[in-house]
Parts: C-alpha cells; structure tokens; sequence
C-alpha cells in the first residue's frame, strides 16, 4: 500500500515538473508564432533563438515587487491563484497517456478512475473559483467585473460541453477515460462518429481556458485586466501557469475523447511494427495541432462581445449539443 502510494505521488511530482516546464515553452512557442502570423520578431535576444527567454521571464517575476491591495481580502486574495494553479494541475492526472506498463514498467497516468471523465469535467470546473474569488478579494471593480463575468461565462458554455460528451458515453458506454480509448482502437474514432459533438466541445474547450474569442474575464481593452488587475509577481505568473496547464489539460483531453488518445494509425506499423502503440508520442502530436489551433484563433479572431457570447453558448452550442444527443440516442435505440 505504502509503495504504490509513494508510485502515485513520485508520478504526480514528474506530471507537475512536465506540465510546468512545457508551460514556460509554450509561451515562448506562442509568442514566436504569433509573431510569424504578424510579420514581426518574437524573442530572440535571451540565448540561442531565444531559448532562454522563458528562464528570463520567470526570474523577473519573482524578483518584481509584489504589490499587495491595501483594501483587499488578503487571505483571500492570497488564496485565488493557488486554487486556480491547483485545479488546473490535478485535471491532467487521469489523463492516460499510453497502454498499462508502458513507463518504465508502471502506468502511465496518476489515477484509472472509473468516473475519469466527470472527474477532468470536475477538476478544470473548480478552477473558475480562483477567478472569481480573485476579482472579489482584490476589492477592483474593473477585478469584480472580470470574474463576475467569467461566472456567467462558464454556466454560458458548460451546458454545451456536458452535453456534447453524452452522445460519446452511450456509444462507448464507460465513462473511463481509458476504455474510451480502448474503444476506439477497434472501431472509428469518435470524432467520426460525432462531428457535431466534436466541433461543440472544442469551441467549448475554448471557452473554458478563457482563450480569444471567449477571454472575456481579462478584455484588456475594456476592464484593464479582468480578475488579474490588481496582481503581480508570482501571483500573476500563477495565473498564467494555470491558463496555460489548462490548454493542454483541453488538448489532452480533446484528443482522449475523439481522437484516440496516446494511439496512432495502425495502418503505420506495417512500416514501422508497433509505432502505432507508442507512448506519449502520438498523444503530444495530438496535443500539438489542438496547441497550435488556440494560438492561431488568438492571431485571428477578434474578441466577442459578452451578449453576444452569452447568445452564442445558450442558442448554438447547447441547442446543437441537445441535439447530438438526441440523434446519438435514437440512433442507438432504433437502428443498432
């Protein structure tokens, strides 16, 4: 018992370095991109192509001065980014990454939970109380105005993402994130099977990390800063560590759902054998094409007005994900 508990927690530690050092890269690879998209420089002064531009950043943060709100709720707003922070890093553990033994002899996730999909649904949920208890705590009306928002956002959008995964549960029948990615190994990925319950939880998705067109909270040319007005320092940067660990919890779990997680094309191992089985590998390039599609939206699109969001997620993405469900259902119970 001792020793699988010392397992588990030795693999969240590893989880917890991964995610945090591909969060540091991942701003620099999106600022680089959104450079190229602009016709302009991204970093490239701090080491070779501007490698060590990431270390530069995070040595700035804890060095700048941390203002605190003399009116503030301090342990409350002290509190906010460690909640966001940790709900954002949880969600990935039930995320498998490849076949049972396969890392070194042990599993490749944290936890096989049989409930693993409501648990990532759960987990990246939570994560909207560090928003809204920042923008209260900071006692900011330009704060307050970007949490409330972010509130009324998620209740806006998470209809539609529930909604859109339950066509899914009826075909695989589980709601084990592994066995969904089983399932799909021996017969179509789901994304074939449910293409409007695809596109609604992705835009869905968006909408949940608070990314363009949905980062409403924050609207740096309306509300300042949104929830983040009053941060900085390392609790700012712990703001931005949790919206980026969310990113890739979305782009995990977007491509554990629809497009067969850590499995690749079988028709591939008859050039190379066993490729397809790969751990990892092929759940990373999964997650990179989903990475890149934020940060080309973020490039593209301009940001959505709030009734218009607010229509957006109550007219098209929960009608649209009602009716894949209803169409999945009836499929199921009068045709197969």
């Amino acid at each position: 018992m001792i020793d699988s508990l010392l397992i588990t927690f030795l693999k969240a530690l590893l989880l917890v370095l991964v995610l945090l050092g591909a969060f540091a890269y991942m701003t620099l690879i999106e600022r680089r991109l959104l450079g190229r998209m602009q016709h302009r420089f991204g970093p490239n002064r701090v080491g070779p192509f501007g490698l060590l531009q990431p270390i530069a950043d995070a040595i700035k943060s804890v060095f700048k001065e941390d203002i605190v709100v003399s009116a503030a709720d301090k342990f409350v707003y002290f509190l906010a980014p460690f909640i966001s922070i940790t709900f954002a890093l949880s969600a990935f553990g039930a995320i498998p990454a490849g076949p049972a033994g396969s890392f070194f002899g042990f599993n490749p996730w944290i936890v096989d939970l049989d409930i693993g999909l409501l648990y990532v649904f759960a987990a990246t949920s939570m994560g909207v109380y560090g928003v809204f208890l920042a923008g209260w705590a900071s006692n900011s009306k330009y704060s307050l105005l970007g949490s409330l928002r972010s509130s009324a956002q998620m209740i806006s959008y998470e209809m539609g993402l529930g909604l859109s995964v339950l066509g899914l549960i009826m075909i695989t029948g589980t709601l084990n994130l592994r066995e969904i990615v089983d399932y799909q190994s021996g017969a179509y990925l789901l994304i074939l099977l449910q293409p409007v319950a695809f596109v609604t939880f992705l835009i869905s998705a968006i909408a949940e990390v608070n990314r363009t067109p949905f980062d409403l909270p924050e609207a740096e040319q309306e509300i300042v800063a949104g929830y983040l007005t009053e941060y900085s320092s390392i609790k700012w940067a712990l703001f931005q560590m949790a919206e980026y660990v969310n990113m890739m919890t979305g782009a995990a779990f977007i491509s554990t759902l629809f497009l067969g997680g850590w499995r690749g094309p079988r028709f591939l191992d008859a050039v190379v054998p066993g490729i397809s089985e790969w751990p990892f590998i092929w759940l990373i390039l999964k997650m990179a094409i989903f990475m890149f599609l934020f940060i080309w939206l973020r490039a593209t699109l301009p940001r959505l007005r709030y009734d218009q969001l607010m229509r957006f997620g109550w007219i098209w993405l929960f009608e649209l994900a009602m009716l894949s469900a209803i169409v999945t259902g009836a499929v199921i119970a009068f045709v197969l």
